[in-house]
């Protein structure tokens, strides 16, 4: 056997198990499901992008106030 027949054996298998999905309780959300345009991509890939920046940049600020900080308030009080 070599690896083209090994490969389609594979792919029947999948595509066997795959069927069996669509007649669940997800199915019909499945079968409504499609590819995104590429403007609804960029759309999702920019507003993971911003935030993926916000939250590591909330927890630098955080790390930088607890490592900062504590050197200045001696003089504070």
């Amino acid at each position: 056997m070599d690896i083209v027949d090994k490969s389609w054996k594979t792919q029947k298998k999948i595509e066997e198990k795959a069927s069996k999905i669509g007649k669940g309780k997800y199915g019909r959300i499945l079968k409504m499901a499609r590819k995104p345009d590429i403007e609804e991509y960029k759309k999702t890939l920019t507003i993971c992008i911003l935030g993926i920046l916000l939250i590591g940049g909330l927890g630098f600020l955080i790390y930088w106030l607890w490592s900062n900080v504590p050197d200045y308030l001696p003089f504070l009080i």
